[in-house]
């Protein structure tokens, strides 16, 4: 069985940030998929952290064979010292410094990385988790400054790299997407509310169906786990 057979036969995943939960069950995922022949999991254990560049380097150049389908499954929401902030009074620059490391310019030095390294003359993509939150035109509640400018920030990389792409290589695709709310430790504190949650493999599983739909047509854009567009 496979979810992805508009990719090559034996293709070949690479998933960063496969230790957290979504990204490990895309790596479970598509090593259970016919389509696809190897898959590398990366992530800090491994020797690869976002907010190092010599390690992105390094990881990329190691690679046996080049990839077809390149995930970057990280992320930064709460850490020690740092929280989703309600108002203007809990704004720190430390804050902003650590979400837009993790969240935007650790998936821009992956894909400055690995985006050379896909095959031409097939379907190939690079994706990065987002989120919602990260549009400004959805934005009607406030709050989550450094997330929500982070992500809205990878937005824009992954929209400006996908122009850059299409010149260099037609047939991949560049593309956001946001996984809804997933049952792992980023959303742990902030799961109260929430209307639908999913585990970390009924998450990968839809976002494996929408990736299975892209096109070069939609490089550039984000989209959600039903794969509906998300607004700038």
């Amino acid at each position: 069985m496979t979810r992805l057979p508009s990719f090559t036969r034996a293709a070949h995943a690479v998933i960063i940030g496969a230790s957290g939960g979504i990204g490990a069950a895309l790596a479970d995922l598509l090593d259970a998929d016919l389509q696809f022949a190897q898959v590398t999991r990366m992530a800090r254990a491994t020797g690869l952290d976002v907010t190092d560049p010599a390690s992105i380097t390094a990881a990329a150049s190691a690679l046996q064979a080049p990839p077809d389908l390149v995930i970057c499954a990280t992320g930064l929401l709460h850490a020690d010292g740092l929280s989703p902030e309600r108002d203007l009074r809990m704004l720190s620059a430390d804050a902003f410094a650590r979400a837009f490391a993790v969240n935007a310019t650790g998936p821009a030095l992956v894909a400055q990385a690995f985006l050379p390294l896909l095959p031409k003359g097939r379907k190939t993509l690079f994706a990065a988790l987002s989120a919602r939150v990260g549009s400004i035109g959805d934005n009607r509640l406030g709050g989550w400054h450094a997330y929500r400018a982070s992500k809205a920030a990878l937005n824009q990389i992954l929209r400006t790299m996908a122009i850059e792409q299409a010149r260099k290589n037609p047939d991949s695709i560049v593309i956001g997407l946001h996984p809804g709310t997933v049952d792992t430790g980023l959303s742990k504190p902030f799961q109260r509310n929430v209307k639908t949650l999913f585990t970390p493999t009924q998450s990968a599983a839809h976002l494996l169906d929408v990736i299975e739909t892209m096109t070069p047509t939609v490089s550039g854009r984000v989209f959600d786990w039903q794969g509906v567009e998300i607004m700038p």
